[in-house]
């Protein structure tokens, strides 16, 4: 990824709460199955495990008839897209005449995948990432019919090893206080919560 000195994101906490905070991710691979390399993607939500000694970890499943699964079986290398929120900027909001631009948030992990081939590991997974979005509701994977959770063989399983984590957060950061207030103060005016989310992060950028 093309990262400017100036939206560069190299404290890994950082990294790690933008990543949980939007788990919902890209995975690439190139495909096993075509001689071009022609790549794979498919959207999914990842759980990102920090082991004592520091080694990262991107957990997940794939629904077995998705055949990009194979490409994790076949150890192909993984890239993994985590967006947030992103938002026109318009150069109506300088002080000078200036051109459009786009502020986003991204982050991009790369790793070795392993298929899970334990289904006692593979529940545990799936149960840990409905805990996460549950929260205390009360709801469990552990509560169901096991004629329900033996749905379980429909998924594939898998671990990435995180061998590099890259993140870009592009938030105006060359633009003088002037123009930086006047961006976070329109994209406050407007009705979605993406331009409401960028404001969000640029003012608590300001005052780091």
């Amino acid at each position: 990824m093309y990262i400017p000195k100036l939206n560069a994101v190299t404290d890994a906490a950082v990294i790690d709460d933008f990543i949980r905070a939007n788990n919902f991710a890209i995975v690439v691979t190139a495909s096993p199955e075509t001689s071009n390399g022609e790549p794979l993607a498919t959207h999914l939500p990842l759980e990102l495990i920090t082991r004592a000694d520091g080694l990262r970890l991107l957990v997940g499943h794939f629904a077995r008839a998705n055949p990009h699964w194979r490409a994790f079986a076949a150890g192909r290398p993984v890239l993994a897209i985590f967006a947030g929120p992103h938002a026109y900027i318009s150069p109506r909001w300088y002080e000078r005449p200036e051109v459009p631009t786009w502020n986003y948030m991204t982050a991009h992990v790369y790793g070795q995948p392993r298929v899970i081939e334990d289904e006692g590991e593979l529940r545990a997974s799936l149960s840990r990432l409905v805990r996460q979005h549950e929260g205390d509701s009360g709801y469990t994977l552990e509560g169901l019919p096991e004629k329900v959770t033996a749905q379980i063989h429909g998924v594939v399983g898998f671990e990435v090893t995180v061998s590099r984590m890259e993140a870009k957060f592009k938030l105006s950061q060359n633009r003088q206080p002037a123009d930086y207030a006047s961006v976070i103060a329109h994209l406050q005016q407007r009705p979605d919560a993406q331009s409401h989310a960028v404001a969000a992060a640029m003012t608590a950028l300001r005052r780091e």
